[in-house]
């Protein structure tokens, strides 16, 4: 089963996804942030598009597990999925995956005016990545 990665900002989303074994995440384009109902509509398309049977989406929980506004926001628009794609919906803490993924990027030589279009592709294979190779190892931290 394919499973969407998402990484939801408030000006862009990104998107990966993963390969029919569900063990590798790739990156797919970056969404940008129009509207709460188109969002929902592309986010929805997308996982009609690519077959996904559910979505994972980084839940960006304060340095000390908390919920704070922007992990608030996310799952509010995550629970606006559930109608529209009609696939399970679930969470995966995504705390430091952007400073993660800039970190890859930095590593990589990629110039900084390409990371800002690149680092929530990144961040969204990274969560993807993790939350699939729990499911495929849950003994693994």
């Amino acid at each position: 089963m394919r499973v969407l990665g998402l990484d939801v900002g408030d000006r862009r989303i990104g998107v990966a996804l993963s390969d029919e074994t569900g063990l590798l995440a790739s990156p797919l384009p970056t969404l940008q942030r129009v509207g709460p109902r188109k969002d929902v509509q592309a986010v929805a398309a997308l996982v009609r598009a690519h077959g996904a049977g559910a979505i994972v989406v980084g839940l960006p929980r304060n340095l000390d597990g908390t919920i704070g506004p922007q992990a608030e926001k996310v799952q509010a628009f995550g629970e606006s999925l559930k109608p529209a794609a009609r696939v399970p919906v679930r969470y995966w803490d995504e705390r430091l995956t952007t400073v993660e993924a800039e970190r890859i990027l930095s590593e990589r030589n990629v110039p900084w005016q390409r990371r800002k279009g690149l680092v929530d592709q990144v961040a969204a294979v990274l969560i993807l990545q993790e939350y699939l190779d729990h499911q495929n190892h849950p003994a693994l931290p």
